[in-house]
């Protein structure tokens, strides 16, 4: 196949005829397909079956709590240690709180604007324009609690290895409005790359860099066990980085089991230092006595010495959806050289760049056909991608039939729009000359 750049006119022309025939007939299936969100498929969350039995009666403890009732503002011991294990830290390091992690990360960026996470008078809010920097592509949901909190998002670019560190480090040592920063290390949202060991250290060490003294890395690490081959792929331990570096008390991470165990019903988790736990345990206090326990413990006897062999079952499920995905990606578009994408080792996503310019109109023709893709301009902050060019693909939920069916619809809509792009560039030449 020759590359759209290398066509002439006329056979451009010819391809977009052909395109648009395919087009006319998917459009004629009146499909109903949906690659817009991360979400664990049926006979993933089947995998899970074993909660409802995992207690069996007993609900002590292993420090002797009865689950059953109040108290216990950080979480029993066993569902702090399966945290742990997750977020390569100790126990004690951990609170277990809720199902969702992305409610502790309002819940400490809400601490850190108005009351502070220091237990002094450190308050992003003493500022009259704070930001945050916004590795981008990123997870849309960073940007959303972002701008609820009034903050300003700086973008930053991300690579192979992770987010720009000359560009973030030369931003932060000369801007005290900058607070904080995201992070999604491993298997991001939506490129799927991990953070290098090189990156890791470099971001452990940035509050220490910072021109504000109230900076914190919000470490979400929310595809941690989430390989596609096992054993895992290692992460360098940021927690222990970050003691080295002297900086554990602007470190906060976050993860929690919702694509591990049941997404409306897992348990979340936040690891930091002693003196901020004890300022978020204080605000916990405020609003409750105490954690749904029982929910927690089922969850760590479910877990307990299995946690890899659970995470193998689900790679099992999700691998051939990706494979598929980068299947049809390479030999639709490869020769074309029209997009480029990421090819993630674990994760929900793939990450897929057009030519400039062309994202949205990808997503219009996707959305005639029926098949719904995350809405262009997503990955960035306020939905402003300033090329127009990122898409992300989630095709964790979809059957391998519809996902095939998706991802032909998606090649077609891509193929379709690059060559009317190709057509108008080569038009306006001819007519130029």
């Amino acid at each position: 196949m020759t590359r759209l750049a290398d066509m002439s006119l006329e056979e451009l022309r010819a391809l977009e005829r052909e395109l648009e025939r395919e087009f006319s007939l998917q459009q004629g299936n009146r499909l109903s397909l949906d690659l817009t969100r991360g979400k664990p498929a049926p006979d993933q969350l089947e995998l899970s079956a074993g909660l409802e039995t995992a207690i069996n009666g007993n609900y002590k403890a292993s420090d002797g709590t009865d689950t059953r009732n109040y108290g216990g503002l950080r979480g029993i011991p066993e569902a702090r240690s399966l945290g742990a294990e997750i977020l390569d830290v100790s126990a004690e390091q951990v609170i277990c709180w809720g199902n969702s992690s992305l409610g502790l990360m309002y819940l400490c960026a809400e601490l850190a604007m108005n009351s502070g996470l220091w237990g002094d008078e450190r308050r992003w809010r003493n500022h009259p324009a704070p930001k945050i920097l916004t590795p981008v592509p990123g997870y849309d949901r960073h940007f959303t609690l972002s701008a609820n909190l009034g903050l300003e998002m700086v973008n930053v670019p991300m690579d192979d290895a992770g987010p720009d560190m000359a560009s973030i480090e030369a931003l932060v040592r000369d801007d005290a409005s900058i607070k904080g920063i995201w992070c999604v290390p491993k298997f991001s949202n939506p490129t799927g790359c991990s953070y290098s060991d090189e990156r890791v250290t470099a971001l452990a060490r940035l509050p220490s860099l910072a021109a504000a003294d109230d900076f914190v890395v919000f470490w979400d690490n929310a595809y941690a066990v989430h390989d596609f081959e096992f054993p895992r792929a290692p992460l360098a331990a940021i927690g222990a980085l970050a003691e080295k570096a002297g900086t554990s008390d602007h470190v906060l991470q976050f993860a929690s089991t919702s694509k591990i165990t049941l997404a409306s019903g897992g348990i979340a988790f936040l690891a930091g230092s002693e003196p901020v736990l004890r300022v978020i345990e204080q605000r916990l206090n405020v609003s409750s006595v105490g954690p749904d326990k029982v929910n927690q413990l089922r969850h760590a006897r479910f877990l307990h010495q299995r946690l890899e062999a659970h995470m193998a079952e689900h790679a099992r499920l999700l691998k051939p959806k990706f494979d598929l995905v980068q299947r049809v990606l390479t030999e639709e578009l490869a020769e074309l050289d029209i997009a480029t994408w990421t090819v993630p080792g674990g994760g929900y996503f793939v990450s897929l760049d057009t030519r400039p310019g062309l994202a949205k109109k990808v997503g219009e023709l996707a959305k005639s056909t029926g098949l719904s893709l995350t809405p262009a301009g997503a990955t960035y902050p306020h939905g402003r991608d300033p090329n127009d060019s990122n898409l992300r693909i989630a095709p964790s939920f979809a059957t391998l039939p519809d996902l095939m069916t998706a991802m032909e619809v998606f090649v077609l809509c891509l193929k379709l729009a690059s060559a009317r792009a190709e057509i108008a560039t080569k038009s306006t030449h001819r007519s130029s000359t």
